[in-house]
């Protein structure tokens, strides 16, 4: 494309199993241009929005990495993994004889609110400039600082045979699958997360996005009327807390 260097948001459903800069590599290809970036990454197993900054937009990532998330997913309960969700191997089976609805209501309540929570090992986060899931890969298990989170909502939507279904909403740097994890533990039981799609960023919803298979067959101009602005995209809230923080 590469026809008056484009400049913006564009909102992206990113496919399971692909890579957040698969997407963006897909995306530099089609535009023909290197400045590309994103607002906060997928797992390759999860679903979902994937906020792409185009041209001058990579300026403000960290304003809308900051921005709080919502997501929809379900977790497997009676078996642990070592990544906290499918991509892991199985280190704990539990039968699921006392659970119950109600415990699992129960358990969600007190996921609500400010809390820190320890990085899982295989995460892109890095400790002494390494990469932990390089290490974890290595078997090797690494201390980790926990980080403040926050959860606004957390809602079970259905519960059959060892499957929870949930709604998410919570900040940036929350490890979902962790949650899962963190979730089995406090059941008893052990969980891990099989599935999850991110529906928002703040005010940009999934609902706007686009598959990559559709953006890569548009023309300039179809493209261009996809971008958000980036004016635009930086609620006032971010605005009026840069100010409380400056």
């Amino acid at each position: 494309m590469n026809t008056n260097a484009p400049d913006g948001i564009l909102l992206v459903n990113k496919p399971q199993w692909e890579t957040s800069h698969d997407v963006i590599a897909k995306i530099r290809k089609f535009l023909g241009i290197k400045k590309v970036g994103h607002a906060g990454t997928l797992d390759p197993m999860a679903t979902g929005l994937l906020l792409v900054l185009i041209g001058h937009a990579t300026k403000i990532s960290q304003r809308l990495i900051n921005l709080p998330k919502c997501y929809s997913g379900t977790m497997k309960l009676g078996v642990s993994t070592d990544s906290h969700d499918t991509e892991g191997t199985v280190t704990k089976t539990c039968d699921l004889k006392n659970v119950t609805i109600e415990n699992i209501t129960a358990v969600a309540k007190e996921f609500i609110g400010e809390q820190q929570q320890i990085p899982p090992m295989f995460s892109a986060k890095k400790i002494n400039g390494q990469k932990l899931y390089n290490l974890a890969r290595k078997g090797k298990i690494v201390e980790r600082k926990p980080q403040l989170i926050v959860v606004d909502k957390f809602e079970i939507v259905d519960f059959h045979g060892d499957e929870v279904k949930f709604v998410i909403h919570c900040s940036k740097g929350t490890y979902v699958r962790t949650i899962a994890n963190d979730f089995g533990e406090r059941l008893q039981c052990g969980a891990h997360l099989i599935q999850l799609c991110r529906t928002n960023i703040g005010n940009f919803s999934l609902k706007n996005a686009l598959a990559i298979e559709q953006i890569v067959a548009m023309s300039p101009s179809e493209f261009a009327e996809q971008l958000v602005d980036t004016e635009q995209a930086i609620p006032l809230q971010i605005y009026l807390e840069e100010g409380k923080n400056a």
